[in-house]
């Protein structure tokens, strides 16, 4: 039984965590693999709001095994601090498996990661300050710590000691900071978190693979989105890992032929978090009311998202970077007050016209996006169950976008519950 895929097509925040959420009721087991807690799903079932950040989406569902794979990096704190979130409010957590192939995130990493971006001043990359890409550097230069490392005392000393007196060196000789101490991380690492984290350790590979042979149903869930890839986002603006849906392998330990399906998830409009390029990007009032309405302010940093209109052009780059098979578009009901609806639907650059992005990132920050407007439809969309419940004019607003980025739009979502969503059928 091949797996599914669910991809952000944007700069993230798309709702992939309700999205995910939903297809769990047919799966079996959902796979996060890639990113670390810099990325927060906010699913809201029967009026309470759940906001995660490591444990997979379908951990809402007792028949799901949720998985972190390899890809992932993991703040041992925070993992179990959700946990205990979690079960706190009656969600069994006691299914979760952590492959032991994932990498630490260690103190060192979130200091890093605040003084560079303090030292980068106005070039900042508006990172989440947590760690992220100094774990993943240490991943690729190969000296990061490892989830199994916390099984072995003698070996999570050894590599804790090597990385240490590099990182010790540096925020002491360039960042003018106080050295951190060894025996303190061990003691907490090993201490506190590797007696909590030990039971939860697997072959996370091993088991999605017996899964697909077994014929059950699996859902890899990965975090970001499309333009925030290491290798095809608006770099330097990016993450640190590939949340493309080739991604899903090498963070996963699929193959390219375990997947069949992958869903791209778009909001009805665009949002961006931090620094980089946004070309639809609204500084007015009109962005100010999407803001308000989308209640556009980040899951886990409260950071107020800038917000714009449909991309097209990103959208059909998306449809090319992770070979979509379907969208599924979200927040269709905050466009429900306009009386005309925006969408880019090519980009203009010193006389050339832009189906794609272009390739040069110099063109891409003068780019002038080039508009079709539409219809509103000046309705409330929150009650639909069906498509033929929602008025023409958001209808046609679907099938445009559809039409416009080349793969068909299977959903709509018209509220924040997990429920608020209806089947749409376009060519």
């Amino acid at each position: 039984m091949p797996a599914t895929v669910v991809v952000g097509t944007q700069w993230g925040d798309e709702g992939k965590g309700k999205l995910t959420d939903l297809l769990a009721g047919e799966m079996d087991l959902v796979v996060r693999y890639q990113g670390g807690h810099n990325a927060g799903h906010r699913i809201v079932v029967g009026g309470e709001a759940f906001a995660l950040q490591l444990v997979p989406s379908g951990v809402l569902y007792d028949h799901i095994t949720p998985v972190i794979g390899n890809g992932v990096v993991v703040d041992p704190e925070v993992l179990l601090a959700e946990i205990d979130v979690l079960t706190d409010k009656g969600v069994d957590t006691s299914r979760l498996v952590v492959s032991g192939n994932a990498h630490l995130i260690m103190p060192y990493h979130q200091e890093l990661d605040r003084v560079t971006e303090r030292y980068l001043g106005k070039n900042s990359l508006g990172t989440t300050k947590r760690g992220i890409g100094p774990a993943y550097a240490d991943k690729a230069t190969r000296v990061g710590l490892r989830v199994q490392d916390l099984l072995d005392e003698k070996i999570f000393r050894q590599k804790l000691d090597v990385a240490l007196k590099e990182k010790n060196a540096v925020l002491a000789k360039v960042y003018n900071r106080l050295p951190l101490s060894a025996d303190d991380i061990a003691a907490r690492y090993l201490g506190e978190y590797a007696p909590r984290i030990a039971p939860m350790i697997g072959d996370t590979v091993g088991i999605v693979h017996d899964a697909l042979a077994a014929g059950r149903n699996v859902l890899m869930e990965g975090a970001q989105a499309t333009f925030l890839d290491l290798d095809h986002g608006t770099y330097p603006f990016v993450t640190s890992s590939n949340p493309v849906a080739g991604g899903a392998c090498t963070g996963s330990g699929l193959g390219p032929r375990d997947i069949d399906r992958v869903i791209g998830i778009a909001k009805a409009y665009v949002t961006r978090v931090g620094a980089g390029p946004f070309p639809t990007e609204l500084s007015d009032e009109t962005g100010d009311l999407l803001v308000e309405r989308g209640h556009e302010f980040g899951t886990n940093t409260g950071r107020r998202r800038r917000c714009g209109w449909f991309d097209a052009v990103m959208a059909r780059q998306a449809v090319r970077l992770n070979s979509l098979s379907e969208v599924a578009l979200t927040k269709l009901d905050v466009l429900d007050t306009f009386e005309t609806v925006k969408v880019c639907v090519a980009y203009e650059a010193n006389g050339e016209r832009f189906e794609y992005p272009p390739y040069h990132q110099s063109i891409l920050h003068q780019v002038t996006p080039i508009y079709e407007e539409l219809p509103g439809w000046r309705a409330d969309l929150t009650t639909a169950t069906t498509s033929e419940d929602l008025p023409r004019a958001a209808r046609d607003y679907v099938a445009f976008l559809a039409e416009q980025i080349g793969v068909p739009v299977r959903l709509v979502g018209v509220g924040p519950g997990r429920e608020q969503f209806v089947a749409f059928a376009t060519a």
